[in-house]
């Protein structure tokens, strides 16, 4: 049985899942930094060589600003964090969406990271940060429109793979199973483009509650399914 290559998670529920406890939503926040840690370890153990998780939308930001100050600083300590991880664990990780609205302190942690962990040849780890995929595709052709201008490329000469390789995912293989946690079932922006031929995976368990059980729930189903890697199979 083939395990998914690459597999990205819509983080949802940190909120719900500590006003079930009574806590505050930072706490359900802090917790579910936590099961991101042990997802990326078990799921490297069990063959998965791809892991993009969608931690912060380009949305997230219209939230309370306590909410939002206390995910930024729950992102500042968890990049350091997630440096000493990834060194220990030769995780090579990536961060993807518009670095620009984020603090100078927290670019400068994201650069110390991707470079520091490049050459690593363990989990290829990606955090969708400050990312909307429209947002993701529109910058994108504003390069390609640049690039036409300065008469670098010619418009007939633009395809699939040229705009894909101005995405912020370029190099990287498109994701086999998408999981959403918490028991929505929609996309909210995130990687349109990459998702084309992605199978889908909804589970109502919370985000910080997700676990080895459910991650391994989520690929039998993803084993069970009839795929001819990007093309419809038609009876």
């Amino acid at each position: 049985m083939s395990v998914p290559n690459h597999v990205a998670i819509i983080l949802d529920g940190n909120g719900r899942w500590a006003k079930a406890k009574g806590l505050p939503r930072t706490a359900g926040h802090v917790q579910g930094a936590k099961t991101v840690e042990d997802i990326c370890e078990i799921a490297y153990n069990m063959g998965i060589n791809y892991l993009t998780v969608y931690a912060f939308s380009t949305e997230n930001w219209n939230r309370p600003q306590d909410e939002v100050d206390t995910l930024m600083n729950l992102l500042r300590s968890y990049m350091k964090n997630c440096l000493k991880r990834a060194q220990k664990n030769n995780m090579c990780v990536r961060v993807l969406g518009d670095k620009t609205r984020l603090d100078d302190d927290i670019r400068e942690k994201i650069a110390k990271l991707e470079e520091a962990t490049a050459a690593n040849t363990g989990l290829h780890f990606q955090i969708a940060i400050n990312y909307g995929s429209r947002d993701e595709i529109t910058r994108a052709v504003r390069k390609i429109a640049e690039k036409a201008a300065d008469k670098e490329l010619s418009p007939a000469d633009i395809n699939e793979m040229s705009i894909a390789n101005e995405l912020d995912t370029a190099g990287l293989p498109d994701p086999d199973l998408l999981i959403r946690t918490s028991g929505e079932q929609r996309l909210s922006n995130f990687m349109l483009w990459q998702l084309a031929y992605t199978e889908f995976y909804y589970t109502p368990v919370h985000w910080p509650d997700f676990n080895k059980a459910e991650l391994e729930k989520a690929v039998e189903s993803y084993q069970k399914r009839d795929r001819r890697y990007g093309l419809v199979k038609e009876d």
